[in-house]
């Protein structure tokens, strides 16, 4: 069996979500003329127009001003990659829902929206602190 996963997700303007995944530090670019591939790490996300997305799953997207569907988690190397990757959305018309914070004496992490609203965290774990079970 194929180990490769892609996620498909829908955007309003491709264009624009291809220019503000790239000015976050993300890989995007356009494929064909209705979509784009963002790759971040190991991981394919492929960016769909609304209605091609709707068309293809046959049925509606999840409003993102109302409703969370789920939150792309991303680790970060250090405190400081959060921070920096936190003000790289901004600056790049993301809106930050959680700002940068530690949690738990080992976690730093903050939250972030896309253009579209879909949620994403950005994580930097410190294993050296994690508590031992």
């Amino acid at each position: 069996m194929a180990q490769d996963i892609w996620i498909n997700l829908p955007v309003t303007d491709v264009e624009k979500s291809t220019s503000f995944f790239n000015a976050i530090g993300f890989q995007a670019a356009n494929v064909g003329s209705e979509r784009a591939k963002l790759t971040i790490g190991q991981t394919t996300i492929l960016l769909f127009p609304d209605a091609a997305f709707e068309k293809f799953t046959g049925s509606k997207i999840a409003d993102t001003s109302r409703s969370t569907e789920v939150i792309f988690s991303i680790g970060a190397d250090s405190r400081e990659e959060v921070d920096a990757f936190i003000r790289k959305v901004e600056l790049a018309g993301g809106s930050i829902f959680g700002k940068p914070s530690e949690t738990d004496g080992w976690m730093y992490g903050a939250g972030f929206a896309d253009l579209d609203g879909y949620r994403w965290n950005l994580l930097y774990m410190d294993e050296s602190k994690m508590p031992k079970r």
